[in-house]
């Protein structure tokens, strides 16, 4: 009796499951194209950029180039700045340069963020002299340039333990605290060769694509389990930090390289924007994405027309 009274009903229920699925794609349809639309619109509108001040802004690799612009703008805009980098000297110089500005305040920490104990460490010493960190942005980076079969063991190793693992070691030390308070933003520097392969530059081509497809997923666990969390993943142009020591460029005005003042101005702005990514400058993630829809060899017509790149050195 009830199989044949379900069995009269499944008539009805495939007809409900049609409708709703058609309702569902309908819904998706409508969502998507108001979304189009409403990022095109913001092309043209400037956002208005949220206030940073008095938030705890930690900051590796702060002791030259990127770093310690962002140190210096960030405290100028009213943070409380966390400087950390393994180059006492530097860091320290960083500092006095950003606490100079009398606006936010600057505190260093020496610390080699490869070493797992040596983050979790310096973690506990912030927490007590300064408070909750409630901005991270991971910074440090290194960058040999030379074939792949050229390069070492151990500097192969010693890239992706700075510009990768480093990442995993300061999320455990202050992740699971933003989690807890409910708030916080984490901002990773990855690289436009973290978007497009480049010779002289596997290892840290691969690394800045792990950082990538690291904060992605990152963000979809987050998502996923509702924890709001904000992320954001930057992609800058060659910047003249000393890292990048024989660019070339076929267009050299159009192209060249970014100072790291306006780098760190592009890194901040996103991150108060709330962007989830952002290049710098803004137009290659534009082209990296129209020309990614055309065949391989067409993309390889464009690089090559553009002939744009990193030399090789002998950067240690």
């Amino acid at each position: 009796m009830t199989d044949n009274r379900n069995a009269s009903q499944n008539p009805a229920l495939r007809l409900y499951s049609v409708f709703t699925l058609i309702a569902d794609i309908i819904g998706l349809l409508l969502k998507f194209t108001l979304e189009v639309i409403y990022s095109f619109m913001k092309l043209f509108v400037k956002t208005e950029l949220k206030d940073v001040s008095g938030e705890v802004v930690l900051i590796t690799g702060a002791g030259h180039g990127i770093g310690r612009e962002l140190a210096i703008q960030y405290t100028d805009l009213g943070c409380e700045v966390v400087c950390l980098d393994i180059n006492e000297a530097g860091n320290a110089e960083t500092v006095e340069m950003a606490n100079a500005l009398r606006q936010g305040r600057a505190y260093a920490f020496t610390c080699d963020v490869t070493d797992r104990d040596q983050v979790l460490a310096v973690a506990n010493r912030i927490r007590v002299q300064v408070g909750h960190v409630s901005v991270i942005v991971n910074n440090a980076g290194i960058m040999p340039s030379r074939p792949l079969w050229e390069q070492q063991h151990q500097e192969i190793r010693k890239v992706f333990d700075v510009n990768v693992m480093a990442h995993f070691w300061i999320f455990e030390a202050f992740l699971p605290h933003m989690i807890e308070k409910n708030r916080g933003h984490l901002v990773s520097i990855s690289s436009v060769v973290g978007l497009i392969g480049a010779a002289n530059l596997v290892p840290y081509c691969a690394s800045k694509f792990a950082v990538r497809g690291m904060m992605e997923a990152l963000f979809e666990e987050l998502r996923e389990h509702k924890i709001p969390i904000k992320l954001t993943i930057v992609y800058p142009y060659m910047v003249d930090t000393g890292l990048c020591k024989s660019p070339k460029m076929r267009f050299p005005k159009a192209m060249a390289l970014l100072t790291p003042k306006a780098a760190a101005a592009s890194i901040i702005e996103a991150h108060r924007q709330g962007l989830l990514e952002a290049t710098i400058p803004r137009y290659i993630g534009y082209l990296n994405r129209f020309f990614r829809n055309y065949p391989v060899n067409c993309q390889l017509m464009v690089k090559d027309f553009f002939d744009s790149g990193v030399g090789t050195s002998d950067l240690q």
